[in-house]
């Protein structure tokens, strides 16, 4: 027996360990979050430098940072480096730089590697798509409702038209001319509708015209333009995840979207003074800015959960936080945020687009430029048209309002945005919506420098416009100068409580 007992004794201490297999997929587990991280870290590292050094070239050109940071998307996506890639766009580890080198350097698996090429793209997804939140939420905060009742009827004259004309046209002409099937030619067709604020406004100030007849015009049909735009990406968003075009489901979507945006922004402005007093109540760091943000991220959720698109609710949001006294407060604490996340957004949306798709050495691409250039057309004549429809104000330059409505920037790389990631768009027709984004953005400031040489001289120049002029981040209303008192009050904000900012 004390054999026994010895020989049992000897053959357990002689096994080799063997930990629980609950233990040894912990540790696993753990390693692949580890190695995850890694890459959204390798690849952040990938999305902040081509922003940054394409932002800085194209603004050493006088030209928006933001078509430097979706072209340096462009260079670092398949189309050229290949160093940001997406299984969306039928890419695989092996054709990405970070994943060859994570496996270089951990030796880890081709399967193993497969899925952390997944896990990674989803992460960075998720960011970029977080990203564009923020980007409408800041739009919405710096857009003004009161702006758009003060330059009347003419500024929404124009931006329906601006809105209306080149959507139908857009989607109509690749419907009859191209084949292209009808809810890929109506998410084009939205593409074209969107005016850059940011882009128009720079360029007014610069030539001193921001406070014109034409220059109000133009900015108050650029914010109406924007409303209307995310309304018709909300539905048109929604129309491609069904997958089929309905005239109930339509007209539901167009009502929904409608009744959400109006009801939030009157239902906001009642509930507004119980959010400042909140805020004003609250003792921790950055309790306004974490206040906005659980506001707008409830918004966007209620969006959708209605079948709309989030962004709307964080559009939605700014709008109502821009009539509160903490706008401007607001405006300063969002900027270093938005800064992080919405550089993710135009990268990613550079890095998905192939514009190998629109080489014309290759007889196949051919369809896909021509469909370009015809996205082009539209894309500008829809708008100089706009200018044609303002009445009642003699002696004004309409060609300068028109062309003023050109530039798609920001807001058009939305809708491409938006298309990519819902599949719906094929690779050459996202490809002709990223070329007439960034074609229609070139050519606008040289175009409105050019219909607006006989104006006035610099000495006419307000306060407003050389505050502009010079890249102050007031908000666009205060720049137009026709909230002096918020101006002001923001000024006494800003001085009072600098522990704030």
């Amino acid at each position: 027996m004390a054999d026994l007992t010895a020989w049992v004794a000897s053959s357990i201490f002689s096994m080799p360990f063997v930990p629980p297999a609950p233990l040894l997929a912990t540790a696993a587990e753990t390693e692949s979050s580890a190695l995850v991280l890694a890459g959204v870290l390798l690849s952040l590292v990938v999305v902040y430098l081509a922003s940054k050094i394409g932002g800085e070239l194209c603004a050493r050109i006088n030209l928006p940072p933001v078509l430097g940071e979706l072209v340096g998307g462009v260079v670092v996506g398949v189309s050229a480096l290949h160093l940001l890639v997406f299984p969306e766009g039928g890419a695989d580890a092996s054709t990405s730089v970070i994943m060859n080198f994570i496996q270089m350097t951990t030796g880890l698996s081709s399967e193993a590697i497969a899925s952390l090429f997944s896990a990674q793209s989803e992460v960075i997804s998720v960011l970029a798509e977080l990203g564009v939140v923020i980007l409408l939420f800041e739009i919405g905060l710096e857009s003004d409702l009161k702006e758009l009742i003060r330059v009347g009827p003419q500024a929404a004259v124009v931006a329906v038209v601006g809105v209306a004309a080149p959507f139908a046209a857009g989607t109509i002409g690749l419907i009859t001319i191209f084949g292209v099937p009808t809810i890929p030619a109506i998410f084009a067709g939205a593409a074209l509708t969107a005016t850059s604020i940011g882009i128009t406004a720079r360029v007014l100030a610069e030539i001193q015209r921001l406070s014109s007849r034409e220059g109000q015009i133009i900015i108050g049909a650029a914010v109406l333009d924007d409303v209307l735009g995310i309304i018709v990406l909300a539905v048109v968003a929604s129309l491609a995840k069904t997958g089929e075009i309905e005239v109930a489901n339509v007209i539901y979507l167009i009502i929904s979207a409608t009744v959400f945006l109006v009801g939030s922004i009157i239902l906001g402005r009642f509930l507004s003074p119980f959010f400042v007093s909140l805020v004003n109540q609250l003792k921790t760091r950055g309790q306004l800015l974490i206040s906005a943000l659980i506001f707008a991220f409830v918004l966007s959720y209620i969006a959708a959960a209605i079948q709309l698109e989030a962004i709307l609710g964080a559009f939605a949001a700014g709008l109502i936080l821009a009539e509160t006294e903490k706008r401007g407060e607001l405006e300063k604490q969002v900027i270093p945020i938005a800064d992080m996340l919405v550089p993710i957004f135009f990268v990613t949306v550079g890095a998905r687009t192939d514009i190998g798709v629109l080489n014309p050495a290759i007889p196949s691409n051919r369809e896909g430029l021509i469909m370009a250039a015809f996205l082009i057309v539209v894309a500008i004549v829809g708008k100089v048209i706009t200018g044609l429809t303002v009445f009642g104000q003699p002696n004004i330059n309409r060609l300068a309002i028109g062309v003023g409505m050109i530039p798609r920037g920001e807001v058009g790389l939305v809708f491409a945005g938006v298309g990519s990631a819902s599949g719906v768009l094929s690779k050459s027709l996202e490809a002709a919506i990223i070329v007439m984004v960034i074609l229609t953005t070139f050519v606008a400031p040289p175009l409105l420098r050019l219909v607006f040489q006989n104006g006035p001289d610099a000495s006419a120049t307000e306060p407003a416009d050389l505050a502009l002029a010079a890249g102050q981040t007031q908000p666009l209303a205060e720049a137009v100068g026709l909230q002096g008192d918020r101006v002001e009050s923001d000024t006494l904000e800003s001085t009072s409580e600098p522990g704030q900012h």
